[in-house]
């Protein structure tokens, strides 16, 4: 009896010993947080030699200490932010002595005056600097900021006196920037700053969301990037479409991030990286993208047919099968992948009847191709509804490739938002 009674006495204490661990190792772990990029851009190489202000007085980067004060449009709110830097495409280490974070005040956008109960300084790991290695990218640490949808923040960012021999930069921004003299990343206003209409270093603004919402990408050209559009009202169509997905309830748990460079090609570098070389950097590496628009081509086929001096051969079936790759990679990360048509060139500088057949040839295999979970036919929203092939006058901004802010806004409008809504 006294030898049971010692086993069930040790079988009670094995027991009380594992259960608790049995619950605790029952209890399931915290989601992790859900990201999604609310505004991004895309970059290319430029020497920091370039002035960097279009007007004299000019500053060369790295020459002394700078303050730049930089203003994104975003199109996804949240409680938390975080900033996406990059010296992807630099040859030096980077060193960033100081990152400020706000909403600009009202009228900020233009003026670069931001709202001091919105402000933050940013760390890296708990540090309020860090240095990027050359072709590196950081992200920021969270910091609270009530953000709205649709909102102007603007990012501060104090750059020591450096070798900078190349500048990651996306060179049309198409909004006022500024930049002084020292570090000023916190103060409210600047004092007489220069202006400069380009992105510095700026990769995309993340907010902390709910795990429903998702970032839409907009890859494409210069009518993707929205050149001639108005500066600093945000009439790119990819604005316009955020503005859509906002203003219904079935879509407004989507971003827009616009990745568009002026000039930019599928199977060739021009500005920027050719589109495939940039497809990880621009596109798969953003968190939370669930959709992309794919608008890419007009120039490749400009450049191959130019009857003013024709460069860098291709031919439609070059493009199919460029375009089909990027579908492809886009769909191994569970990316839905949208195709839209190019829009009219005929008139334009680089445009000729073969151009305009192998544009033709390619709107056809986009509007019935299986690699696409969807099309979007910015062709028709855009061309003269007398003259096909060429753009409706009221869309175009005088030079017959690129829409004025009524034609984005007409773009936008095209796409069928039961898209972004479908299982």
């Amino acid at each position: 009896m006294k030898l049971f009674s010692n086993a069930r006495h040790a079988l009670l204490l094995l027991i009380s010993f594992t259960l608790p661990s049995v619950a605790l190792a029952a209890r399931p772990k915290p989601a992790p947080d859900h990201w999604v990029s609310t505004w991004g851009t895309a970059s290319f190489a430029l020497p920091a030699s370039s002035p960097t202000s279009p007007t004299p007085p000019a500053f060369v980067l790295g020459s002394a200490d700078y303050t730049l004060r930089q203003v994104v449009h975003t199109s996804l709110g949240g409680p938390l932010v975080r900033i996406e830097l990059t010296n992807a495409l630099g040859t030096d280490p980077l060193v960033v002595g100081a990152v400020h974070v706000a909403l600009a005040a009202p009228g900020g956008g233009t003026t670069g005056e931001i709202t001091l109960s919105s402000a933050n300084a940013l760390t890296f790991n708990g540090a309020a600097s860090i240095t990027i290695p050359a072709g590196g990218e950081v992200v920021s640490d969270p910091a609270a900021l009530n953000l709205p949808a649709g909102a102007d923040v603007i990012i501060s960012m104090f750059l020591p006196a450096q070798k900078i021999t190349i500048s990651t930069v996306h060179g049309s921004a198409y909004q006022t920037n500024f930049v002084a003299t020292g570090n000023v990343a916190g103060q409210k206003t600047l004092t007489a700053p220069l202006t400069m209409s380009s992105w510095y270093f700026l990769k995309a603004v993340d907010v902390k969301t709910p795990a429903d919402t998702a970032t839409v990408v907009a890859f494409g050209d210069s009518i993707t990037d929205g050149t001639a559009t108005t500066p600093n009202t945000n009439s790119r169509w990819p604005d316009e479409l955020a503005r859509r997905l906002q203003g219904d309830k079935a879509t407004r748990n989507l971003a827009v991030v616009n990745e568009g460079i002026g000039g930019n090609r599928v199977l060739h570098d021009g500005w920027g990286p050719d589109a495939s070389s940039r497809f990880d950097r621009d596109v798969l590496s953003l968190p939370g993208v669930r959709y992309l628009i794919l608008l890419e081509g007009i120039n490749d086929i400009g450049n191959a047919y130019n009857p003013h001096g024709a460069r860098d051969p291709v031919t439609a079936d070059d493009m199919i099968a460029g375009l089909a790759q990027l579908a492809e990679r886009a769909h191994e990360h569970g990316i839905k992948v949208f195709g839209a048509t190019l829009t009219p060139f005929t008139g334009a500088g680089y445009s000729s009847p073969d151009g305009e057949a192998a544009r033709q040839a390619l709107n056809a295999w986009i509007r019935t191709a299986k690699v696409f979970d969807g099309v979007i036919d910015f062709d028709r929203a855009t061309q003269s509804a007398t003259a096909p092939g060429t753009f409706n006058a009221a869309y175009d901004v005088g030079d017959h490739l690129h829409p004025n802010d009524a034609g984005m806004k007409a773009m936008a409008a095209s796409i069928d938002l039961k898209l972004f809504s479908a299982k």
